[in-house]
């Protein structure tokens, strides 16, 4: 088996609950897109060495990491890239690093329709 994987990377927290949070986010993408998984970048597990060692194990060795994160700060312009660096060289896996997906104009799409409907219910009250 040598399909793409998906891998949703989400910064990671100690705190649970931001991992609950985040791991519904990714709930329709994980459904409705095979061979996706979410990562974590520190904090918390699986870590996004973890799932591209478990994808390797399974036979992929292509995979696109899309960051659940609102901008490229630090971390998507220096720590996550060194990151895939590092895994690229210890694995041998071609991994791409997609933007981040605030930077996606759906996104604000979706903000504004989130805003809207809160709009709309407290109108209603």
């Amino acid at each position: 088996m040598n399909s793409r994987r998906i891998i949703l990377l989400a910064h990671g927290s100690s705190d649970k609950r931001w991992c609950d949070t985040f791991e519904a986010l990714a709930d329709p993408t994980l459904k409705a897109v095979s061979n996706s998984r979410i990562a974590y970048m520190e904090l918390a597990e699986p870590s996004l060495d973890q799932v591209v060692q478990d994808g390797v194990a399974e036979g992929a060795h292509e995979f696109t990491v899309v960051p659940l994160f609102l901008a490229a700060g630090r971390h998507l312009r220096k720590d996550v890239p060194a990151m895939i660096e590092a895994l690229e060289q210890a694995t041998g896996a071609s991994i791409h690093l997609s933007p981040p997906i605030g930077d996606n104009p759906l996104l604000g799409q979706a903000i504004k329709d989130v805003v809207t409907l809160q709009l709309d219910q407290n109108n209603g009250q």
